[in-house]
Order: C-alpha cells, then structure tokens, then sequence
C-alpha cells in the first residue's frame, strides 16, 4: 500500500499519538514544535549522527516528524544522516542500518523533505584488522581502546569538518540522553550556550551539538518507535506497565519501514543498550552495547553477541569464538607469547614504576606488537571464516579487499619481521583459490633465498642478519634519489635499534644504564629541580 495513502488513512492516530501521548512529563508535540524551532532558526545545516539503535531512530522519528510538519516552502536547510561503520559492525546490524537508510532516503524523497543519507568507514591503513593483524596491534583494552580514535571519531570528524568547510557552522544532532550516560550530559551541560539549545561541540570548532530527546527516558524512545502507549495494570504479580497496541500504526516509521527488526534486536538482550554515535572522547565505551563491534575485547564477556546466538543466530558462534581468542590475548600471563618483547620501533621497553612501588624492584619490560605468525595464523581463519559464510549465502564481509592489501604492505615492512616472503597473496590463494590483482615490486623487499643467504653470512661475523636486513632495504629505499637527506640520521636509527633476543637485549642495557638508576637519578633531578624553583620564588620576593 502507498505509504502517503497510509498516513492520510491514519491520520487521526497520529494526530491523536502526537497531541496526547507524554514524552518527558510533555506532550510529543511540545518537542515535535522544539525541533522545528531550532530548524527555522537560522541557515546552518544538520548533521544527524545514526547508529541504528533505538536512541538515534527516536530521534531520526522525531525530526522526520517535525520536518513533516512544516510547509514545504520551510524545508529549505540540508540534513544530513551520517552512520559510521567501523567494517566490523555485529553482522545482524550492518543490514538493519543499511536497509533503514535506504528506506529514509526513499521516504525523504517521496515526502519532498532535504534528507540524504552517507555512511562514513575508517581509512585502509586504520581499520580494526589493519592496525590488529597488519601492524599487530594488541587487542583493544579498557587502559589502551585505540579503536575507537581511528574508527569512530575521525570519519565522522571528517564528515563533519567537509561539511564545516562547505557551509561555514553545522549543528550535529545526537541521540544523547541524560539517563543513558550521565557523564555524556555532564560534558554537554558543560559546553552548553546560554539561552540556547544547543551546545558547542568539544572539539570540532563551528560545529554545534543539539540533543532533542536529552530528557527521555527509555519507555519514551519505545513509545515513538512503537507508535503507541504504555498501560499500568494490576497483575497477581503486582503492578506492571505494559505496551497498549491501541494504534494500527504500531511497528510503522513516517519514512515508511519497520521497527519490528529493533526491536527484535534489543528483546531478550540481559539489559544491553546500543553503541552511540561517537563523535569524541567522552562518548563511552560501547564494549557492553548490542550495537557495537563483533570483534570488541574492552570487555571481558560479549554478553550482547552471546545472547544473539542463544536467541537464534547460532551462525555467528564462530565469531564469538574467534572475538574471544582476541580477548585472551590479552591476558597478561598471555601477552609475553603472542606478543614481540620489541615495540615498532625497534627497542625493548620497560614499566615505568606505579605510586608506592619501590623505583629499586626490577622492571618488566613491555610487550610490543604480536608476533607475525600469529597475524598469519589469524588471517587465515578469518578468511576461511569469510569464505565459510559466503558459501552459506551470508552477505558479509568479514574483511575488505582494500584492507588486505594494506596489511600485506604492513607484513613487508614491519619494523621488526619484515615478511620477506610475501605470504598474504598465498594464504588468500589457499583459501579461495584465486588470486587478487596484487602488487608486486620486486625493490622493496627480500625474498626467502636472499634472507638465507644474509642469514648464513652474518653468522661468521657475528653481526644481527635482521639489522642488516633493514640497512639494505634502506638503501633500497633511497635508490635512484637525486638527495639523499636524513639518510644519516636513519641509518643512525636503525644501529640504535635493540637487536638480538630479549636476554641479549637485557644484558646490554644492563651494562649501560638500568631503568631502576635512570629512575633513581630522575626522582634526584626532580628533587633539585624543585629546591631550585623554591629558591628561585624566594629571592623573586625579596627583590
């Protein structure tokens, strides 16, 4: 049925729901009339941040609605939908979130309203499985979540500073709510503009922040996207609320789809909430959420993925397993084997001391990225994962071409083991069978023979094969250039680099300077320091 012809038909409900329906201890046309204010108020456009939870759809309603309500010649400032995908959404989401902004951009055409919907990814070089298996970063941790910065944050960010340079200001529209997260509120109360509805934004300049449903609870945000109402009765069990279906319209958004799949989604979900829409840093974690990543180790236990595989997707169980190898990693009595006692940048790291430690115990040092045969084993399986779903008829990419082809270029030059033989085009053709149009540059690495060869030679002279390793393919590197600026500085690098196994490394540092004197000395210096500056103060006042 024509959705136009379905909303005249049931015009009386909706006129009905929007009058008389509470929101906030407010009709929803009180808010309805809010949005429509703000919009009116001047030329700036919006930019609407869509996670495809309930909160950012309560709100995508809530502004379709009042876009509705006003005359066509008021329309007239752009909206823009942006939803960030990380490349590994929950895979039960991605096609929720793709499908509703298809059907808001069919809606929003039809209704003549200035909506258009973008999806926002992370960089080649920044996505989840190229920072994790190209450059081995460690899984993400609550003490070190580098996820969020690169995959979140900064493609919407670019979204929003193109659109800054386009129209000079932008306001962004967040599906923030008080009671969802207090500190979120607080950050926003703080940038608040006096006399204003809106806030600036923590650190995009020209770009102002709105949040409509900031006073909503729960119940409210299933109110609009049920289109109906809650009930109080008495019950053996007590007094319970319970969802009237008083209105036909229920399930039905005014772009025209359903909300049946939400909230299916959220059903049985052990109380799990949805991943917001991350603009900055204090935007929380969303480790717990249902709408988050399917690879998120920030906690312990994806309760959210668990319950829906106990609630029909049993498919995705090799997922969890998969997510849950990652978080074992790290364990700390697990990092030390998967991961290189170097860091990227070629030296051996160590704990600084924490308050109230005694600065004369031994340090441990700090593990650095994880060993590249882990990488290539966990390449494999996901690909064979990939492969697995597709020939079940899943229309999921697990990881993108444009993502292989930056971690290939990471193995090459990995700082500590470069893959000299060029293995990801081989573990692909293992488990596909075919080739990808990879490129190949026969100056820019070893192959398995040369690294032999180098490999024997440096045994007589007692000399590291890996450092000679890296000063040839410097010199590679700076072949056929007319200057050859830094190269001194570079090869000055390269020898400073810790080489050899983590016990040589130890015994020579060692025999220089410990990390205990070094801190010793530090805390003395520091003490000076301080005696100087109190000194310095004292004779300021008498002169």
């Amino acid at each position: 049925m024509n959705q136009k012809l379905t909303l005249a038909e049931d015009l009386v409900e909706y006129e009905d729901f929007i009058n008389n329906e509470n929101f906030a201890n407010h009709k929803l046309n009180h808010f309805i009339s809010d949005v429509q204010r703000v919009y009116c108020a001047d030329k700036r456009p919006w930019v609407i941040g869509y996670s495809g939870g309930k909160d950012s759809s309560a709100v995508m309603t809530l502004i379709y609605m009042a876009l509705l309500g006003l005359p066509p010649n008021e329309r007239k400032k752009p909206v823009f939908v942006v939803s960030s995908d990380t490349l590994v959404e929950t895979p039960v989401v991605v096609n929720h979130i793709k499908d509703s902004l298809a059907a808001i951009e069919r809606g929003a055409r039809r209704d003549q309203l200035p909506i258009s919907c973008h999806q926002v990814i992370p960089e080649n070089h920044q996505t989840f499985w190229s920072s994790l298996l190209g450059k081995g970063y460690p899984a993400p941790t609550r003490s070190f979540r580098w996820c969020t910065e690169r995959m979140k944050i900064d493609p919407v960010s670019d979204f929003i500073k193109s659109k800054v340079s386009q129209f000079n200001e932008v306001i962004v529209i967040l599906g923030s709510r008080s009671q969802e997260s207090a500190s979120r509120a607080q950050v926003i109360a703080k940038h608040k503009i006096d006399g204003s509805r809106l806030a600036r934004h923590t650190t995009l300049s020209n770009a102002f922040i709105y949040t409509p449903i900031d006073t909503w609870g729960v119940d409210d945000v299933w109110k609009i996207l049920r289109l109906c109402h809650l009930e109080t009765i008495e019950t053996p069990l007590g007094t319970k609320n319970i969802w009237s279906n008083v209105y036909e319209l229920e399930w039905e958004n005014p772009w025209g789809s359903k909300n049946l799949i939400l909230w299916n989604l959220y059903k049985d979900s052990s109380g799990q909430g949805e991943c917001p829409m991350v603009i900055d840093e204090t935007t929380p974690s969303c480790g717990n959420s249902r709408f988050g990543c399917w690879t998120c180790t920030v906690v312990t236990k994806d309760r959210a993925m668990e319950s829906l595989i106990q609630n029909g997707e049993q498919w995705m169980e090799p997922l969890l397993l998969f997510r849950n190898m990652l978080s074992m990693t790290t364990e700390p009595e697990n990092k030390e084997t998967y991961r290189n006692y170097k860091r990227r940048t070629g030296r051996v790291s160590y704990q600084y001391a924490k308050e109230g430690e005694d600065i004369t115990a031994e340090r441990k040092h700090v593990p650095g990225p994880y060993w590249l045969k882990y990488r290539q084993k966990w390449l494999r399986e996901l690909l064979e994962m990939d492969k697995q779903f597709k020939n079940e008829g899943r229309d999921i990419d697990l990881i993108t071409e444009p993502e292989l082809h930056a971690i290939r270029q990471e193995w090459i030059h990995d700082p500590n083991e470069p893959d000299w033989d060029d293995s990801l085009p081989k573990i692909f053709h293992d488990v596909y069978g075919y080739n990808l149009d990879w490129v190949y540059d026969d100056n820019t690495s070893f192959g398995k023979n040369d690294a032999k060869l180098i490999q024997t030679l440096c045994e007589n002279f007692d000399v590291e094969p890996e450092m000679i390793m890296k000063l040839i393919e410097l010199e590679m590197s700076m072949e056929g250039l007319s200057k050859r600026s830094g190269i001194s500085n570079k090869i000055a690098s390269l020898l400073k680099r810790d080489w050899g196994s983590l016990d040589e490394i130890k015994k020579k540092h060692a025999s220089l300077q410990s990390k205990i004197d070094f801190d010793v000395h530090q805390q003395e210096i520091e003490h000076y320091n301080q005696q100087i500056s109190a000194l310095d103060n004292q004779l300021q006042k008498e002169f």
